[in-house]
């Protein structure tokens, strides 16, 4: 998958950590404790990325779930109203979610991972359905998948060679 390189030295990101998990594996010795951090980055202005860490401790692995989301920023195409331009399915491994636009008002209707990434995406009216897998990790990535996915209805009228009024008939 072809993504832009963005510059977030300029951005104002905000941080979300979704998930944080203790993995255990079993050696010679006894058992090594590690941390795994499920962490979403945006600026609330159409940029969002999520990122995974991995550390010993939980503080190690949030920083470095961080540096890993904004290594994996994507822009989000969004209309007037601050919705998506269009419906669109997001998949990843056994995780599928349903992004539906909605009109202004409706707010951010998502469950807890799909939800953190549309507010740090700067989406305030969504509808969401999480189909499949509900595990978080899954969750985020998908709908990271299904945002990546969107284009701009100029980007479409250019794609078919028609005006932009056409398309949105």
């Amino acid at each position: 998958m072809k993504r832009n390189i963005i510059d977030v030295s300029q951005m104002e990101l905000e941080e979300n950590v979704v998930a944080i998990k203790r993995v255990t594996k079993v050696v010679k010795g006894g058992r090594n404790m590690r941390f795994s951090a499920l962490v979403v980055v945006g600026d609330r202005d159409g940029h969002v990325g999520a990122g995974i860490g991995k550390a010993t401790e939980i503080p190690e692995a949030i920083r470095k779930g961080k540096e890993d989301a904004i290594k994996h920023m994507i822009e989000v195409k969004r209309d007037a109203n601050n919705s998506i331009t269009h419906d669109i399915i997001g998949k990843h491994t056994g995780a599928n979610v349903l992004l539906k636009k909605a009109p202004e008002g409706t707010g951010i209707i998502a469950g807890g991972p799909a939800r953190s990434v549309c507010e740090l995406a700067g989406i305030t009216n969504i509808r969401t359905k999480s189909l499949g897998s509900s595990n978080k990790q899954n969750v985020v990535l998908a709908t990271i998948d299904a945002l990546s996915q969107l284009k701009a209805p100029e980007e479409v009228a250019r794609l078919r060679g028609k005006s932009v009024d056409e398309i949105l008939a």
